[in-house]
Formats: C-alpha cells, sequence, structure tokens
C-alpha cells in the first residue's frame, strides 16, 4: 500500500512539474485563420543552399579554441520570418545571406516542417511564435502576420511590453525546447517593438544503444597539449567519411532518418582551418558519398552549451542594412517614429551527447526595434583530440546541429 502511494504521489508531483506555463499575452492566432498551402519537392538544390547557410554561418561563429554549438535550422526560421517583413535593398541583402529568396524560403519550411521524420524513439520539432508591442506608436502589418501563420504555424501574441511579457517569452521557450532553453530574453528595451522567435528540440536514441560495457575511460587531448579525463563509447559503424583533410563517420538514431557526423581534421590540420575550408556543396557531396564500410569508432560522452549574440556575425556575413535605420521592413508594420530595424539577434543552444542518445535544444530571438535618428576495409576514428560535429536530416543532407568540440571540461 505504501508503494502505491508513493507512485500516486510521484505520479502527481510529476503533472505538476510537467504542466504547461500558461501565457499572459493576448494570443492572436484565433483572428488569423491559418490559410493551407500546397507542398513543394524538397529538392537537393534548396538542400545544398541551405546547407551552405549552415556553414557560412557556422564558419563566422567559430572562435579559435572555444567550443561552438549553433543550430542553423533554427536561426534560418526566425530570420526568414523577420525577412517577410523586409523590402528592397534589406530584403536583398538578407536573401543573398539566408541563400534563397523569401518565397522559396516560406514554401521550404512549410512542406519541411509538415514533412518532418518522428517516431517513438527520436523527434525533431520547430515551433515558431511572433510577439509585437500593444502601443498606438506601432502598427503591425496584417498581411505580414498572415504569411508567418501560413508558411510557419507562428503563435502570435499582442502584448503590453513590461516585465511580464519577459516571462511568457521564456515560459514559451521553456516549454517549446522541453526545458533545455529555460530562457532567452532578460530584459526588454524602450525601442523594442517585436520579437520574432524560434524554438527547435532534438532527442533522439542510437540505432544501435551503447552498452555499461561500451564506455571506459580515456584521455582527451586539446589543440594546445592538454589532457583531459573523459568517458568514451566504444563502437562500431558502418558509414566511414574521408576527404583529403579529415576522416570521420556518420553514426545513425533509430530508424536511420536522423544521424549523428563526426568529421576529425588530420593531425596537421586544425579545426579553425578546416572549418573555414568547408561550403555546403562540398558537405553535401562529402555526406552523401560516404564509404560502406566497418568503422572502429569512440565518441566522448559530453554536454555543452552555447548563448551568442548573432548580430555581427550576421553582419559579416553580408546582412548590413537590416541593423542601421536605413533599414526597410515597411513590409512588417508602420511606427510613428523614424525607424524599424533588427536591434539584435540572440540565439541559444544546448546537447548533450550519452550512452542512450542525445538531446539538443536551441531558441533564436530576433528583436525588432524602432527609433529616431539618434541606432570493408576497417577503419579507425578516435574523436580524442578536437572535432566537428552535426547532426544531420539524413534524408536531405542539411545539419539542424553543427559544433566544434574543443574541450570537454567547457
Amino acid at each position: 500500500m505504501k508503494k502505491r502511494i508513493f507512485a500516486l504521489l510521484v505520479g502527481m508531483l510529476f503533472l505538476i512539474v510537467g504542466c504547461a506555463p500558461k501565457i499572459q499575452g493576448e494570443d492572436l492566432m484565433k483572428d488569423v485563420k491559418q490559410n493551407a498551402k500546397p507542398d513543394v519537392q524538397l529538392s537537393e538544390v534548396n538542400s545544398i543552399a541551405l546547407t551552405d547557410f549552415a556553414v557560412r554561418l557556422f564558419q563566422a561563429s567559430v572562435e579559435e579554441g572555444k567550443n561552438t554549438l549553433i543550430s542553423p535550422l533554427s536561426v534560418l526560421s526566425a530570420l526568414a520570418m523577420t525577412a517577410n517583413g523586409a523590402k528592397g535593398e534589406t530584403l536583398s541583402q538578407m536573401e543573398a545571406v539566408l541563400g534563397m529568396s523569401t518565397d522559396k524560403l516560406n514554401d521550404y519550411f512549410s512542406s519541411y516542417m509538415k514533412a518532418l521524420p518522428q517516431g517513438d524513439k527520436y523527434k525533431l520539432n520547430l515551433a515558431n511564435s511572433i510577439w509585437f508591442r500593444d502601443d498606438e506608436r506601432f502598427t503591425v502589418n496584417d498581411d505580414f502576420l498572415q504569411i508567418n501563420a501560413d508558411y510557419f504555424d507562428a503563435d502570435i501574441y499582442k502584448i503590453p511590453f513590461e516585465n511580464k511579457a519577459v516571462k511568457d517569452i521564456n515560459n514559451w521557450v521553456k516549454e517549446k525546447t522541453d526545458g533545455m532553453i529555460p530562457e532567452i530574453l532578460d530584459e526588454i528595451k524602450k525601442d523594442d517593438i517585436m520579437y520574432l522567435v524560434n524554438a527547435l528540440t532534438f532527442e533522439a536514441e542510437w540505432a544501435n544503444i551503447y552498452t555499461r560495457d561500451d564506455v571506459r575511460r580515456g584521455t582527451f587531448t586539446t589543440e594546445d597539449g592538454k589532457k583531459q579525463e573523459a568517458e568514451y563509447m566504444h563502437g562500431t559503424e558502418h558509414i566511414y567519411l574521408q576527404d583529403d583533410h579529415a576522416t570521420g563517420f556518420v553514426k545513425y538514431y533509430k530508424e536511420g532518418k536522423y544521424a549523428f557526423v563526426a568529421l576529425l581534421p588530420n593531425e596537421s590540420v586544425s579545426v579553425e582551418e578546416y572549418v573555414k575550408g568547408l561550403d555546403g556543396e562540398y558537405l553535401n557531396t562529402l555526406l552523401t558519398n560516404g564509404l560502406n564500410t566497418s568503422v572502429v569508432t569512440t565518441i566522448p560522452k559530453f554536454e555543452t552549451e552555447s548563448n551568442l549574440e548573432m548580430t555581427d556575425i550576421l553582419r559579416e556575413m553580408g546582412m548590413k542594412d537590416a541593423f542601421t535605420p536605413s533599414a526597410n521592413f515597411s513590409g512588417l508594420g508602420t511606427t510613428t517614429r523614424e525607424y524599424i530595424l533588427i536591434d539584435r539577434v540572440l540565439h541559444k543552444t544546448f546537447i548533450s551527447v550519452a550512452e542512450k542518445g542525445t538531446k539538443a535544444g536551441a531558441a533564436t530571438m530576433v528583436a525588432v526595434a524602432d527609433g529616431t535618428s539618434a541606432m570493408l576495409e576497417r577503419k579507425e576514428v578516435y574523436l580524442d583530440r578536437p572535432f566537428v560535429y552535426m547532426l544531420i536530416d539524413f534524408e536531405s543532407k542539411v545539419p539542424f546541429f553543427i559544433g566544434t568540440m574543443m574541450d570537454l571540461n567547457k
């Protein structure tokens, strides 16, 4: 009887803890009917373009000697929604950086989100939302909301931009990332008028789970020669990757829809040098032409997170006008002040790689502000030194997480 009472109490506690926090803002989706859009073919050309954006964003984010982790798919989703409000040269620059026109991005995301493989042992979820200021100084463009509702299935909230809104947005992000990203916003700036947010979660079991006997202690050596104790998961995989500067492997999750990819640069090549030499088409070709053979592998158990402000990164990639008073976001809405621009792009990620599988979460927020002018052969790949890793949708070959592991203790 005591055991049954204890189990009941535990179950009740789980329900209390697991309840989704209530959003305080006014949900405008009741006024915005989502129009059904026809599915489009997820072509190889589009996949290469998106992979190229992922690689370029990753290259611009890497800092020498530091762990890097980004979710290009999350960043792309938030920026693509924002681009639906851009016009003129601002739009041209955004489309050039994102690698596709807004029309093609809208079609791609709408079809991609519907076609995401889901199973009992694996899932990849994307959620989008738009939050805008309930204030006479700003009037949102209804067509802008309609497009993002239609193609991105975005939740839409009109709220007073005060302390309660910070809690609302963070609660939404925490819920949509299964608690892996507990918050994305710490304050609302007085000039902020809109937030466009993407949340992404991935959780999957390995196709071949590691047992206790597969995990053994070992040493990880950083690029500067520092030795670190690590727990290594030993196994054998069946797709070997190789180019002139690195070797690697593919390890599948259940049912083979998603995969973990590792690329280990040769000892004479630094991770930073290797990353600089990548592009989307090259990476797509490398992943497509893997060699079917036996690969003895080790993966260190690791958990890492990242918190990036991507404004300077995106500027360097060519998205210049969007962050200046000369930005043209007239498709997004109107303000009684002089201009609308992107004030900042916040990006947070988390990943845990262990015996059973992988959990990863990401959130991206585009903060929009207004203002006035004053802004068969046996191969071996042992990941016992810094390496590049990715989580990819193996059907499209598009990476949705990409990172470097430089130091297991950071």
